[in-house]
C-alpha cells in the first residue's frame, strides 16, 4: 500500500441507519469525499461517501454498503486510504505523513537519533515519533522548522536540531 495514503478514518456508528462518524485527515476536510473510491488496508472499497452532517470531531456520512448500526460499528477504527497520484500535490515544505513514517533522523553532527515511527497531532502541531536505535521509549521532536531544518525525502533522511536534553545519552 505504498502508493495509497491514509485520507481518513471511520468511527462508529452515527444512529441506527447505518450512519457512520468519519474522521477526515484531509487539509480541507470536506474533500475527503471527492478521492472516492477509497480503499481500507484489508482491500475492502467503498466507491460512494456522501458527507451528511458534522458532529464532534468528525462527519456523519452514508458509506455505500453499510445499511446498519452493527455494520457501521464493526468498522471503528479502520482507516481509508487513496491512491497518492489523486491527491493534491504540497508544497516544498508539507509532506504527507505516510512519506515521513520510517525515515532516519540524524542530529545536525550526523549522528543517529532514531527513526520516524508515526507523525502525531494533539491539537498543538505536529510531532515526530522517533524510536531511537537502543531503546524501547520513543520521543516527541515537534515537527516545526527549528527542530527539524531539513527533510530529504529522496535520500530517507530527516537531519533534527532537537531541544537540548530531549535525546538522553
Amino acid at each position: 500500500m505504498s502508493d495509497m495514503i491514509c485520507v481518513g478514518r471511520l468511527a462508529g456508528a452515527f444512529g441506527v441507519r447505518g450512519e457512520v462518524r468519519l474522521k477526515s485527515f484531509c487539509a480541507d476536510p470536506e474533500t475527503i469525499a471527492d478521492y472516492v473510491p477509497l480503499v481500507t488496508d484489508q482491500g475492502r472499497e467503498f466507491r460512494q461517501i456522501v458527507l451528511t452532517g458534522h458532529g464532534a470531531g468528525a462527519f456523519t456520512a452514508r458509506i455505500d454498503g453499510i445499511t446498519t448500526k452493527e455494520e457501521a460499528d464493526a468498522l471503528k477504527g479502520v482507516d481509508l486510504f487513496a491512491p497518492r497520484d489523486r491527491l493534491p500535490s504540497l508544497p516544498d515544505d508539507e509532506y504527507y505523513h505516510a512519506d515521513l513514517i520510517g525515515l532516519a533522523v540524524h542530529d545536525t553532527g550526523g549522528a543517529l537519533l532514531g527513526t520516524v515511527r508515526s507523525v502525531l497531532n494533539h491539537g498543538a502541531g505536529d510531532l515526530l515519533e522517533i524510536l531511537p536505535p537502543l531503546g524501547s521509549d520513543t520521543v516527541l521532536l515537534p515537527f516545526t522548522l527549528a527542530a527539524v531544518p531539513t527533510v530529504d525525502l529522496a535520500s530517507g533522511r530527516i537531519v533534527a536540531d532537537p531541544p537540548e536534553g530531549l535525546f538522553a545519552g
